[in-house]
């Protein structure tokens, strides 16, 4: 079973500030860090350090090879990921407070030139048993979707950044949607809460994330493990990333749950995104700690 991934692939650029800027104010910061990012780039990390075989299918710029090098080491395969002479790989200002709560602005760049033969070509072989990932930074999306759908694959689609549009264009082949909370609200209001999927996963921060089986009618929730948070940037990613690697696995819900979210626990005490994805014996250690 392979989680395919159509994912962006961005270049961070992470300050640490004491507050978050007000509107027309100009503030110090007090660190910068460079590191791998993109909610595509953070979900294939998460989920190949999980134990899943991640096939990653994206596009970046012709330079920043220790990008390209960052994936293969955490065990990502990257012979799918374009790489695009005309385009800058895309990449995130990412703005960080003491409490841990961040401010994001991304540019696309190589994330949003994807062609069409080029899907189509890198989805060949996806079928029954296997994932397509997605999120809201690559273009195509709809696309991907509609091939991995009618193969037999259950597509998992991250609405992040959140866009009422592109979520319509996509929902018709989804399997399973995974939004936050702010994003389920946003999606509640537009399209209702009977939904065209099989499966709901929202991911409320601390207070932890809940399944909706909206083919069974159940409703799985996991509760948040208490950490001491430094840096929330890309939990979600790690949480989705988890998820999708669990059910790859072959776990049930409630267990593709927990150790999501013990991933998450752990990856929010680091600093950074892709790069402070968890492995799967760091989890199940820290799992074995809890009580």
């Amino acid at each position: 079973m392979t989680i395919y991934n159509l994912g962006s692939i961005n270049i961070d650029h992470v300050y640490r500030l004491a507050n978050l800027p007000r509107s027309g104010e100009t503030i110090h910061s007090r660190d910068l860090d460079h590191g791998l990012g993109g909610k595509g780039a953070n979900q294939s990390v998460a989920a190949a350090r999980a134990g899943a075989r991640v096939v990653h299918l994206g596009a970046m710029g012709a330079s920043d090879d220790w990008v390209l090098q960052r994936l293969v080491d955490a065990g990502v395969e990257t012979d799918r990921i374009a790489r695009l002479p005309d385009q800058v790989t895309g990449h995130a200002i990412i703005l960080i407070d003491a409490e841990g709560e961040n401010s994001i602005i991304v540019h696309g760049g190589a994330n949003q030139d994807l062609s069409v033969e080029t899907v189509r070509r890198d989805l060949t072989g996806i079928g029954p048993g296997d994932i397509l990932m997605m999120q809201n930074e690559t273009n195509l999306q709809a696309e991907a979707a509609a091939q991995a759908s009618a193969a037999g694959a259950t597509v998992i689609y991250s609405a992040a950044p959140f866009e009422i549009g592109a979520l319509r264009k996509v929902l018709p082949h989804v399997s399973i949607l995974a939004v936050n909370e702010g994003e389920a609200a946003e999606t509640f209001a537009a399209l209702g809460e009977d939904l065209p999927v099989q499966g709901l996963l929202i991911t409320r921060g601390p207070e932890g994330a809940e399944y909706r089986d909206l083919t069974a009618g159940m409703v799985h929730r996991q509760p948040a493990f208490a950490v001491t948070a430094l840096d929330t940037t890309g939990a979600g990613d790690c949480f989705a990333g988890w998820f999708a690697a669990g059910l790859a696995r072959g776990e049930d819900v409630p267990t593709a749950l927990r150790h999501a979210a013990a991933a998450a626990a752990l990856q929010v005490t680091r600093h950074g995104a892709g790069d402070a994805m968890p492995d799967r014996a760091e989890v199940l250690e820290f799992l074995a700690r809890q009580h």
